[in-house]
């Protein structure tokens, strides 16, 4: 479409003003027809209608509007019907899906003016979505991350990780899914959702809420998680940092009959309680279980020991060969001059003191993990004011 087209288009756009015949078909109604076509040809590329939504590109939208008011205009209907080979004009907005969407005729052509077309109308070459725009302006509106000394030895740790193989990264593609404490590669930097807000209903009834993102640049910003999303799936070179898992304890591979024996988890509650939500980023619950993780915390909020909210898994790190309970001991009093004393109610009133929470950086734990591996833990203690392990003879 060329510049010089912009002006037939936001004529288009307007309210159809009724047919005026005086034999042929006046310019008017060749617009409409050759936009109608238009539609058609979406049609018959993608085998559907056009849809509304700021994630679409710009033609679509066009003629998504464009359908919706042919089909409420029934005095153009005489008109396209022998052309509707589809039967586009027999469906409605409610049908189809569709809603009303208010398009900026002006925004539009400003947008299309940079649009290069061969003989595709539907072809975009210099044109971005306005999702699109939207989600790169958040990622560059960023400002400077206040307490980003907080941040900085979790990043550290994530390097380690990454550089010992413990973590990995992969196309965000194959995990899309986006929570507090996820790592991400965004724009060729480390990114860390650090805090999320309440969950809200956006345009076209889609779900969102804002999100707290910490790079590793000592900036950070406040993006809608579907931005994140898009910037992500945008982004070539944008992927996701897993998890640490470490191999089994005690062995650099499992050896013939030998009994994997569980899993040290690391989780972070959600919990919204005033106690707790300052210190979340350092409490951690430390446990072993020989079970299922994810079924070990599946009623996280109905258990006391849990704090009464849901946790999510920040670490864990397989072990074979070992007595489980010895081990989570040894884990427990190695940490103990950082354990969380609250209590809390239980569902019937009765007070708990839940044992296993303690105000430990993750890439602390991860140390301690290192050392009960090469068997030097015995020689270390946690010393909670220097927030790391010291040896015990210091």
């Amino acid at each position: 479409m060329s510049n010089s087209d912009l002006d037939d288009l936001a004529a288009e756009l307007a309210e159809f003003a009724p047919p005026e015949k005086k034999g042929g078909r006046s310019p008017i109604e060749e617009r409409v027809v050759a936009g109608f076509e238009e539609i058609q040809g979406f049609v018959e590329k993608h085998g559907r209608v056009p849809h509304h939504g700021e994630d679409r590109d710009i033609f679509e939208r066009l003629y998504a509007v464009r359908l919706d008011r042919l089909r409420a205009l029934p005095e153009w209907h005489a008109l396209l019907e022998p052309l509707d080979h589809h039967r586009l004009l027999a469906g409605t907005p409610a049908a189809t899906g569709l809603g009303n969407e208010a398009i900026d005729v002006d925004e539009l052509a400003s947008e299309l003016a940079d649009v290069s077309c061969d003989n595709d109308i539907t072809v975009l070459r210099h044109v971005r979505a306005s999702a699109e725009k939207k989600a790169a302006e958040e990622i560059a509106n960023r400002e400077k991350c206040q307490d980003f000394d907080r941040f900085k030895p979790l990043f550290d740790q994530v390097q380690r990780e990454l550089a010992a193989g413990s973590r990995e990264t992969r196309p965000f593609r194959d995990d899309a899914r986006i929570e507090r404490g996820h790592w991400f590669i965004l724009g060729g930097q480390k990114a860390y959702i650090a805090e999320e807000g309440e969950e809200f209903v956006a345009d076209y009834g889609r779900k969102d809420r804002r999100l707290r993102v910490i790079f590793d640049n000592g900036t950070e910003s406040m993006m809608l998680k579907r931005s994140v999303e898009r910037a992500l799936q945008k982004d070539e070179a944008g992927r996701r940092i897993t998890d640490p898992v470490a191999g089994p304890l005690f062995a650099s591979k499992s050896e013939y009959g030998d009994l994997a024996s569980g899993t040290i988890y690391v989780l972070r509650s959600k919990s919204k309680d005033a106690a707790i939500t300052p210190h979340r980023d350092v409490l951690h619950k430390i446990g072993v279980t020989g079970g299922d993780v994810k079924s070990r915390i599946a009623n996280a909020k109905l258990d006391p020991t849990f704090l009464l909210a849901d946790v999510e898994v920040v670490a864990t790190y397989k072990l074979a060969n070992i007595n489980r309970t010895k081990l989570e001991n040894l884990i427990h009093r190695l940490f103990d001059p950082a354990r969380l004393n609250i209590e809390i109610k239980d569902r019937f009133g009765n007070p708990v003191i839940p044992r296993e929470w303690f105000l430990i950086p993750l890439f602390v734990i991860d140390e301690a993990v290192a050392l009960i591996r090469d068997g030097s833990i015995a020689g270390y203690v946690y010393d909670p004011k220097a927030a790391k392990l010291v040896k015990a003879n210091n």
